[in-house]
């Protein structure tokens, strides 16, 4: 069998598979009360089963097996181990509410063994400030700290229907698309596995009403642990992205331009809470996803606006590229686009929606720039009734498998 053929049937297999274990899923949730309450700081009404972790988890688990018996891999393999240690964390943290300590403990521990156990990690910057070769004393500690914080940055933007999975499907075809361009075909089929998971959570979790559940922490983190194997994967002299430099192209501008708006996002978010005197772990309604909310997109508007602006960000650091920009040029322009699309949008859109007129009681209107954006939000709730309803139809019907009452 050849690799196109084994990844499509690996793109499949997992895709099936979290199809099937979704009706199992939803019942466990709501039998053993695995749902997520509602609150000040969140923004469903009613509570919603929170175990699509899990369903994401059997698909690529079930790919990942199949796709060993063609194309053994240690990286592969020791990243597994780590996606399925971060899911279990992450179901506990959804039950419990472990501490932020504790969960940081245990992220750093399991950044540093898969590093030890692969020998994978950031140790080459590619020509980046003229920097190649980096020695394993800056490399690991530059690893950990990227990789943790990766974690927790795509672990912070579940916030709205179709945002993580949305973000993970992005992600992976991206890293995906680099993969294939260095014949990488493990890493390349590795990436259609998390798409295939994660598309049928996706459909039910953008388009349910009765089958309706939340990826949770179980889901993210193991996201966030596969985006850190990508990231090191790509970075790694071991590994064959490093043919790319010969072309020009900077892997750590591609890399930081996939990851764009959750790690510019979250450290904005950490960064105000601590100048607010507040935890950076204390959970708020600060972040891009609530400005879009606040300004009246649907959930799927939201997180599609969202999930255009980094796409556009890695589409300009792809022009520039092209352009014949050096690789700190690249990178530099990856950081300042980062920083608008995220410190700049959301502080000049809050300075729109605290301006303009005051009413009657003195507070303000916002300014015609504000109301045109809330306009332009509306028209997110605007779906084709038609279409709408055959999806709703779709993922509560046959895709549920069984009635859920």
């Amino acid at each position: 069998m050849d690799n196109i053929h084994i990844g499509i049937l690996v793109f499949l297999l997992s895709a099936v598979t979290s199809i099937s274990m979704f009706p199992w899923a939803l019942k466990f949730a709501r039998k053993h009360g695995i749902v997520d309450n509602p609150n000040a700081r969140k923004l469903q009404r009613v509570p919603i089963p929170v175990f699509g972790g899990i369903v994401v988890y059997a698909g690529i688990l079930m790919g990942g097996i199949v796709l060993s018996i063609w194309m053994w891999n240690w990286v592969l393999f020791y990243g597994l181990i780590g996606m399925t240690i971060m899911m279990i964390i992450g179901i506990w943290d959804d039950q419990k509410d472990i501490s932020a300590l504790l969960r940081l403990f245990i992220e750093i521990v399991l950044v540093t063994a898969f590093i030890v156990l692969t020998g994978v990690y950031i140790d080459d910057l590619h020509g980046l400030w003229g920097v190649d070769a980096l020695d394993p004393w800056v490399g690991i500690p530059l690893s950990i700290f990227a990789g943790v914080g990766l974690i927790n940055a795509v672990n912070l933007i579940d916030g709205v229907d179709g945002y993580s999975s949305g973000y993970g499907m992005m992600a992976c075809a991206l890293f995906g698309a680099c993969f294939w361009t260095v014949w990488s075909t493990t890493m390349v089929c590795m990436m259609l596995i998390m798409i295939g998971a994660l598309l049928p959570f996706f459909m039910h979790n953008v388009f349910g009403v009765k089958s309706k559940m939340f990826i949770g922490d179980g889901g993210t983190l193991m996201l966030g642990m596969m985006m850190t194997v990508c990231v090191f994967y790509a970075l790694s002299s071991t590994q064959p992205c490093d043919k790319l430099d010969e072309e020009g192209l900077s892997l750590p501008a591609f890399s930081l331009a996939v990851l764009c708006i959750p790690v510019f996002d979250t450290v904005r978010v950490m960064t105000m809470r601590i100048l607010r005197g507040s935890s950076p772990f204390k959970p708020d309604k600060t972040h891009l996803h609530h400005l879009f909310i606040d300004m009246g997109f649907s959930h799927l508007g939201a997180a599609l606006f969202i999930l255009f602006l980094n796409f556009m960000v890695v589409m300009i650091w792809l022009a520039s590229w092209k352009l014949g920009a050096s690789v700190d040029v690249q990178l530099y322009i990856v950081i300042a686009l980062g920083m608008l699309v995220t410190f700049g949008f959301y502080k000049f859109m809050k300075m729109q929606q605290n301006g303009g007129p005051e009413d009657e009681e003195g507070y303000p209107q916002g300014t015609m720039l504000w109301y045109l954006m809330v306009k332009f939000g509306g028209f997110t709730h605007r779906e084709n009734k038609r279409f709408w309803r055959g999806m709703k139809y779709l993922v509560d019907g046959p895709m549920l498998g069984a009635k859920m009452g």
